[in-house]
């Protein structure tokens, strides 16, 4: 369940999906599968090589793209999720969901 992320947000991350950027939405998640982690961050590419690119830099998988036919994405929490999201410089998704204090 998906909750805490205003439709202007979820809006711009499809725009920039849609146009081949790599596009980053945090948003609380509750699901039973990842007890302790009330946050998911999914990272779009409409362009796979982009984002399978991406991906590998911070270590992550071509297979652990969810391929969504609209929008592909992968989805970070934990502390992969933190550690990502500051190499990568997004101190506003950081500081909004509290990932530092996790």
């Amino acid at each position: 369940m998906a909750f805490g992320v205003k439709r202007e947000e979820l809006v711009k991350w499809k725009k920039k999906v849609s146009r081949g950027e790599i596009a980053f939405l945090t948003h609380f998640w509750l699901d039973d599968r990842f007890p302790g982690c009330d946050t998911v961050t999914k990272v779009g590419c409409s362009d796979l090589d982009k984002l399978k690119a991406w991906g590998e830099k911070h270590g992550l998988k071509g297979q652990w793209i969810h391929h969504d036919p609209r929008y592909p994405h992968f989805d970070l929490f934990g502390h992969r999720q933190y550690e990502i999201l500051k190499k990568e410089g997004q101190w506003n998704q950081i500081e909004h969901f509290s990932l530092h204090k996790k």
